[in-house]
């Protein structure tokens, strides 16, 4: 059908740029968060983009909602504006018609949202936390930068040097404070090296002074010394810790259905549901008086995602504090708002109003 194959062409010019504009939009704001990361040492420099790129992918379910909302809604109101939807009523066709032609527009947007959100979003989310644990997990050497106070991983030892060698093995005016058994250490020498001695690495420093002090009762020794060595942290990762729920896969919530996972899986369904109900939800909040702007329902179309996604992000944390079940859960807010949806294009469909409801009702009374 014409009419068909035009409205899907507006539909994806729309949500074209309506997706550029929010992934741009989106990218900016991650590499600043994640610049910030790494400027806290919680990041490795050199893999900003690796982690933005991960957390972006993280984030394209709710892009794609979102810019499929706006799609239809802009769609839908631009022809309520210019009369188009005039001659579509005129051919005997109602609002509900429109529900074949923009599902069959929004079909694989759907199975790209539902993909991401039980596949992509773990596997995204597992990647990241990999890249921040192994920078957590460095080597103490690995830490030190020059000009820059760096806190060991134990947060008991802070290094400081003042210039290093090209090759990073060696480096002058050094300082090192070190808080262990109730005894502070600070020791400061002007140079030092790396020692590599077996599979232990040593930091060996010469023409310093080490100053000890009791945590108990105060007491002070100072000493100096020619050339002094101490072992340091190597770089090997501790044991792997039990995994966040947002990094394990949608079977290994399935598999292990307790608090937490169900809420992850709340989540992540809810995703793929929300999707499903905005199309419905599009139709019915595009109706537009041609002589008034559009915008007000632009603003209403942001108004709603927002609340749904802030129910979304509630309900999850409901779920894993235990205040609301699974399926309660998932049947009020998803099964509310589908239910709500579809009443709400029955009543624009049929141009069902309170007013003469109401007289009918009083009329068979009588």
């Amino acid at each position: 059908m014409l009419f068909h194959s035009t409205l899907r062409k507006e539909l994806a010019r729309s949500f074209g740029a309506t997706l550029v504009v929010l992934v741009t939009i989106v990218m900016t704001m991650t590499l600043i968060r994640t610049l910030s990361q790494a400027s806290r040492g919680s990041v490795n420099p050199q893999e900003v983009m690796m982690v933005m790129g991960y957390t972006v992918l993280g984030y394209l379910p709710p892009i794609l909602t979102l810019s499929l909302f706006i799609a239809i809604v802009s769609t839908l109101s631009r022809m309520y504006r210019d009369s188009e939807m005039v001659i579509w009523f005129a051919a005997g066709r109602g609002l509900s018609s429109l529900l074949r032609p923009l599902f069959a527009f929004a079909w694989p947007v759907l199975v790209v949202v539902a993909a991401l959100a039980l596949v992509v979003w773990p596997w995204a989310n597992q990647q990241t936390q990999e890249l921040k644990d192994r920078y957590g997990r460095r080597g103490d050497l690995e830490r030190v930068a020059p000009g820059q106070f760096q806190e060991s991983a134990s947060g008991r030892r802070v290094f400081f040097l003042d210039k290093d060698t090209p090759d990073n093995r060696s480096g002058r005016n050094i300082f090192i404070s070190t808080i262990e058994r109730d005894r502070e250490t600070v020791t400061s020498a002007r140079s030092g090296r790396v020692e590599t001695m077996g599979d232990n690495q040593f930091l060996l420093l010469a023409n310093g002074q080490r100053l000890e002090t009791s945590l108990k009762d105060g007491g002070l020794r100072i000493s100096e010394f020619e050339e002094h060595g101490s072992q340091v942290r190597s770089g090997t990762l501790a044991a792997e810790q039990e995994s966040p729920a947002k990094t394990r896969s949608t079977l290994a919530l399935l598999q292990e259905p307790s608090r937490i996972n169900l809420a992850e899986l709340a989540w992540r369904v809810g995703l793929a549901l929300a999707a499903l109900n905005f199309v419905v939800l599009a139709i019915t909040v595009s109706s537009v008086n041609p002589r008034v702007g559009r915008s007000g329902n632009l603003v209403f179309a942001l108004f709603a995602f927002i609340v749904y996604y802030n129910l979304l992000n509630l309900g999850q944390s409901w779920i894993g504090s235990g205040r609301t079940g699974f399926w309660a859960f998932m049947l009020t807010l998803h099964g509310g708002t589908l239910a709500a949806s579809v009443l709400w294009l029955a009543k624009q469909h049929n141009n069902w109003a309170l007013a003469g409801t109401l007289r009918r009702l009083r009329a068979g009374r009588a």
